[in-house]
């Protein structure tokens, strides 16, 4: 593949121009209206810690429910929407392309939505959550964009020596938390001390993801290049393989660990947690990557008859920036000392109210559709980009 398509050789002076809604895809749209379900989860789960920590007594429930959060969870649902921003950012830039942009215009424009996705992610951080994730994918888009010019050879090898990478990274940092004792800090009284805990914890969870973010970014792109998603019905071996290979893996990567966070496999020394958690991160990206492959599955099937529960999923997802920040207010208003303030310490019980609020996510995301409401800040992230709709 040419490093410098011909097209952007064709500059354009016309506006760059955002994909119409009736447009897009399905396959992208549903896999992350249903990853923002395993997003509830993850953060549900977090906050068990966040309030509680460890259940000094916990129940079969909840062995069962943490052991689940770490084997189809934990460092699986972030995977896919890293590979989820990877390949929008390179629809935008196939997009922009076809429409005559040069590229440093396209350069710009991607920086430009990068800049202000960190804006709205340290907002995010400061008022409300501290493991964000847009101020993480914005400094990609920032530092990262000229990935999208590479060859289909360099994408793979850059994401193999970045592997190793990132699961060395988590590793060593279970490892020291097991020889040290430490782990995550519980969640303080009053608003200013809560403001101080979320930005002192997102320095350190800000870099470990920026650092999970590379491998499944670049396979996004990668995915976007040869149009995996948008024409699944084309790589549907491609698709099945990843599929069913990937989400068993995924699985059978996270057990250790599950067992020892479950509290099954009691005394597991820091060496065992520096070869676990490498493992459990290693694996996730192959299930990450499997649920997106096993979502573009599910929207082949339906071909153009698609039922109530795809369209209402379909409708989150392409409202999922908005809507995972709401789910962010949903934990405030639940969980904040000056706030609801409830005292979350069962992953059983987190697990039950992730999914009663992603439920309710979904419900708002279908009312909005029948309404033809664009998401806020969807909206708000497509005029601070493109410019004035024309």
């Amino acid at each position: 593949m040419s490093r410098t398509p011909t097209s952007e050789h064709a500059a354009s002076d016309g506006p760059a121009r955002p994909l119409a809604l009736d447009r897009r895809a399905l396959a992208p749209d549903l896999a992350r209206g249903v990853m923002l379900l395993v997003i509830a989860l993850a953060h549900a789960h977090l906050f068990t810690v966040f309030i509680g920590g460890p259940d000094k007594a916990p129940t079969v429930a909840d062995r069962i429910a943490t052991a689940g959060t770490v084997m189809f969870v934990d460092l699986r649902g972030y995977p896919m929407f890293a590979a989820l921003f990877g390949y929008g950012l390179a629809q935008i830039h196939r997009r922009c392309r076809e429409q005559g942009l040069a590229w440093p215009r396209i350069r710009r424009l991607l920086r430009r939505r990068g800049l202000w996705l960190v804006v709205f992610g340290l907002a995010h951080t400061v008022l409300l959550f501290p493991g964000d994730i847009l101020a993480v994918y914005g400094l990609v888009a920032l530092l990262l964009v000229g990935v999208l010019r590479l060859r289909d050879r360099t994408l793979v090898l850059l994401a193999v020596l970045w592997l190793p990478v990132a699961a060395a990274a988590h590793a060593l940092v279970a490892a020291d938390d097991a020889m040290t004792g430490g782990g995550m800090p519980r969640l303080p009284d009053g608003f200013v001390n809560e403001l101080l805990f979320r930005l002192s914890l997102f320095s350190i969870l800000g870099v470990m993801m920026f650092i999970s973010t590379l491998v499944p970014f670049v396979i996004g792109v990668l995915a976007a290049r040869h149009r995996l998603l948008d024409r699944p019905h084309e790589h549907l071996r491609l698709l099945r393989a990843v599929a069913f290979i990937g989400v068993p893996l995924a699985a059978l990567g996270g057990l250790p660990l599950a067992l020892d966070e479950a509290g099954v496999w009691a005394g597991a020394s820091p060496g065992d947690v520096l070869v676990t958690t490498a493992l459990h991160q290693v694996s996730g990206y192959a299930g990450g990557l499997g649920y997106a492959a096993l979502i573009a599955l599910a929207a082949v099937r339906p071909g153009h008859r698609q039922g109530p529960a795809t369209t209402a999923l379909a409708a989150l997802g392409r409202r999922s920036m908005t809507f995972y920040l709401a789910q962010s207010v949903a934990w405030a208003v639940l969980f904040s000392s000056y706030t609801l303030d409830l005292p979350l310490t069962s992953p059983a019980v987190g697990a039950g109210v992730a999914v009663a609020v992603w439920l309710t996510t979904v419900l708002l995301a279908e009312l909005m559709r029948r309404r033809d409401m664009r998401g806020p800040a969807e909206a708000a992230l497509r005029r601070l980009t493109y410019g004035p709709s024309r």
